[in-house]
């Protein structure tokens, strides 16, 4: 159980990350999700994976979903998490004909149509977070999907994080576990 300090600078962080992404415009979003994916595209652990599990973005996170055409173009298995109950994750494959559900959430996912992957099969995990700091830990969403998820994940993990919201440190717990890389907007991060 978290304490409750680290609960309420974890709330408040949520709160502060979500403004600062609320105030940015249409347009800075797009210019920044363009600089994200190229970065992202570029890396050579990527070049090196054959399955990439992505997630799709909703509202003010990057628009990941623009990615799944370039990987398969690329040959990749696209792979996006669907939500299970308990909080649990499960990896799908799609392909451009998948036809994609909006989660109670938002978000969309994979249906139970498409192809189940094992974690262990998956090289390359793109993590989603509110924010990042420089060390690679992450401020989710709070639900705990991915850090259940990840617990048992032993590839590669990247994270991208709009500059304007990368932090120095982000709250975290014992559970915590960093992503290998972080790609930023911005100045490159070491990793």
């Amino acid at each position: 159980m978290p304490s409750t300090s680290i609960t309420e600078e974890k709330a408040a962080l949520r709160r502060a990350v979500r403004a600062r992404l609320s105030a940015m415009s249409p347009e800075e979003r797009a210019e920044s999700d363009g600089i994200l994916f190229r970065r992202f595209l570029a890396l050579p652990g990527l070049a090196a994976a054959d399955r990439v599990l992505l997630f799709c973005g909703m509202g003010t996170e990057p628009d990941t979903a623009r990615l799944i055409p370039a990987l398969l173009d690329r040959g990749k298995q696209v792979l996006l998490p669907r939500c299970l109950p308990g909080r649990g994750l499960e990896a799908r494959r799609v392909t451009e004909e998948s036809a994609l559900i909006r989660h109670r959430y938002g978000m969309l996912e994979p249906g139970e149509d498409c192809p189940l992957a094992a974690r262990e099969s998956i090289d390359l995990i793109l993590v989603p977070g509110l924010c990042f700091d420089r060390l690679g830990y992450r401020l989710g969403q709070g639900g705990g999907y991915y850090d259940r998820y990840l617990a048992g994940y032993a590839g590669s993990t990247v994270g991208l994080c709009r500059r304007a919201v990368l932090q120095e440190a982000v709250p975290r717990e014992a559970h915590d576990r960093p992503v290998d890389l972080v790609v930023t907007d911005g100045e490159p991060v070491p990793g």
